[in-house]
């Protein structure tokens, strides 16, 4: 695809290969994006060397709102992300080329110091825990309803800074693949079983956006898939899809005499799904945002309709209604 890479030659007059990887500027998103440039260059150490062509990887920081403005723009050619962030549904002509094996994908407890050895059971009543999650707040204030939970704000080690220099928290809780890819894995008290809390969609897993109709890069970026972590993440973001992205059509008819003197007026409604794929090139086999070119097409079909019929069911049984009201609560924080 014209404009997607770039040549340079290098010190000893090699043509070299420069693809460029966007990326957000917090030292979490780095050290992410520097895990996928390095399994880059141990799987591609000398690409094209038969004619002398050789892999460089330049790593651009930008901010987030920056990112798929410089992959349209082709001065990226890929970008790293945490699956978790991406939308169900990605801006027309970008899919997601690869998604990396998974980290514990569950969320983790993290105890001020003074509370070192106590489980959230064993905390005092009223003991606040922090997090910027409302999934992660309604699902623990159901199990542990003897806490409280206030919103925390910032990176990890803002977060981690205002738990241990201050007494307004007695824990926070942060997502367990965070700490670990930051080296932090000491500061784990607890990790939350799927019982306790269940963890977000995608969590744990690294994702790279890319230009559909790049068909080099995204060849390139496939061999990072992880087969078992593709159709796991499928499945969970068509749950998400199909549950939360449902749009009203509403439809209003009327009937009137001829003098205005009866009428029927009547409006009914009825939920749209969202179009599942749309602006990929006609070859490609992609599912919720995934363009997954080495994993077979039907279990990747499979996985969309696991979570799509769970999605019903929830719906079926009032989820809908649940999610009505959270959402208008949310908006009014």
């Amino acid at each position: 695809v014209p404009g997607s890479c770039r040549t340079d030659l290098d010190g000893n007059g090699k043509v070299s290969r420069v693809i460029r990887i966007g990326t957000r500027k917090s030292q979490l998103a780095r050290i992410q994006t520097d895990s996928v440039a390095d399994k880059l260059k141990e799987l591609y150490p000398d690409v094209h060397l038969e004619i002398g062509e050789q892999l460089q990887l330049w790593i651009l920081l930008l901010f987030t709102k920056e990112l798929e403005n410089a992959l349209e723009r082709n001065e990226v050619d890929l970008v790293v992300h945490s699956l978790k962030d991406l939308p169900t549904s990605l801006p027309a002509g970008f899919t997601i080329g690869a998604v990396l094996k998974r980290e514990n994908p569950h969320d983790a407890v993290v105890l001020h110091p003074s509370n070192t050895g106590k489980t959230l059971d064993t905390l005092p009543e009223k003991s606040v825990i922090g997090t910027s999650s409302l999934r992660r707040a309604a699902q623990l204030k159901k199990r542990f309803p003897h806490l409280e939970f206030k919103d925390i704000r910032g990176n990890l080690n803002t977060r981690l800074k205002k738990l241990d220099e201050k007494d307004d928290f007695a824990a926070i809780i942060l997502a367990a693949a965070g700490l670990k890819r930051m080296g932090w894995e000491n500061r784990i008290s607890l990790i939350l079983e799927p019982e306790d809390c269940m963890y977000a969609v995608g969590q744990g897993a690294l994702a790279v956006e890319v230009r559909a109709r790049d068909a080099d890069i995204l060849e390139m970026v496939s061999v990072l898939h992880d087969p078992d972590t593709v159709l796991r993440c499928i499945a969970e973001r068509a749950f998400l899809k199909q549950l939360v992205q449902q749009k009203p059509l509403y439809l209003t008819g009327a009937v009137y005499s001829l003098d205005g003197s009866q009428s029927i007026k009547e409006t009914m409604q009825t939920s749209i799904a969202p179009v599942l794929r749309f602006n990929l090139p006609t070859d490609l086999h992609s599912q919720v945002g995934v363009t997954a070119i080495k994993v077979p097409a039907e279990a990747q079909d499979a996985a969309e309709r696991l979570g799509v019929k769970l999605a019903d069911l929830l719906l079926s049984k009032g989820a809908k209604e649940i999610l009505t009201v959270a959402r208008q609560l949310n908006d009014a924080r």
